[in-house]
């Protein structure tokens, strides 16, 4: 079973699929992760996407395509794949098509206030870079896992979190469309808490199972 996740920042992906992973023995295909292989293993094609890292370009569609087609092999001893943050675009979509067969995408709906709310309310550890929210930490300023410090990133600001909902509107959100027409799409509701929201997708898995 080949699954891919949707949802804008904050939507909490990378939590469900840490998640998947471990319930469905799921391999999780990230781009960021699959970037950092090619580049550190100085492979052919992740000398190119590192030229155009170092150069603070964006790595083209057709680089990114070719590196995760490489990837994929790497990924196949588990029951399936979860492919997060790729693609990102109907090009990159439309490539996907050419090499892997997509069973299932889900696409975790959350309340822009909401994102925001999570985004802006993130503390992460100097430490052990686990991350906290606000909302639990009940005036803490310590991680509960090591006692490090915990700071906000520059990327958890109202300012840039509102760049990259655009950016994702502008790239990403036209996915869910494509994927509908295919027949494939599965909605969940992402403003729930996160168990109810494992629930919705274990629901649509188990289906997809039988």
């Amino acid at each position: 079973m080949i699954i891919l996740l949707l949802g804008a920042p904050g939507a909490g992906k990378g939590t469900q699929a840490k998640i998947l992973t471990e319930k469905y023995d799921l391999a999780h295909l990230s781009t960021g992760d699959v970037f950092r292989y090619h580049i550190k293993n100085e492979t052919e094609i992740g000398k190119v996407a590192k030229g155009y890292i170092e150069k603070g370009t964006l790595v083209p569609d057709e680089v990114t395509c070719a590196i995760v087609k490489e990837s994929l092999p790497l990924y196949q001893n588990r029951k399936g794949i979860i492919l997060d943050g790729f693609p990102r675009n109907i090009v990159q979509a439309k490539a996907l098509d050419a090499f892997c067969k997509l069973d299932c995408v889900l696409n975790i709906a959350v309340s822009e206030d909401l994102l925001l709310e999570r985004i802006c309310g993130r503390r992460v550890c100097k430490d052990c870079g686990a991350s906290h929210h606000i909302k639990y930490l009940q005036g803490k300023a310590t991680c509960q896992y090591c006692n490090g410090v915990l700071y906000q990133r520059q990327d958890d600001s109202v300012e840039t979190a509102k760049e990259r909902f655009a950016v994702y509107s502008q790239q990403t959100k036209p996915l869910i469309q494509f994927y509908k027409e295919k027949g494939i799409l599965h909605t969940v509701d992402g403003n729930k808490e996160q168990d109810a929201v494992l629930v919705e997708i274990d629901k649509i898995l188990k289906v997809l199972a039988e």
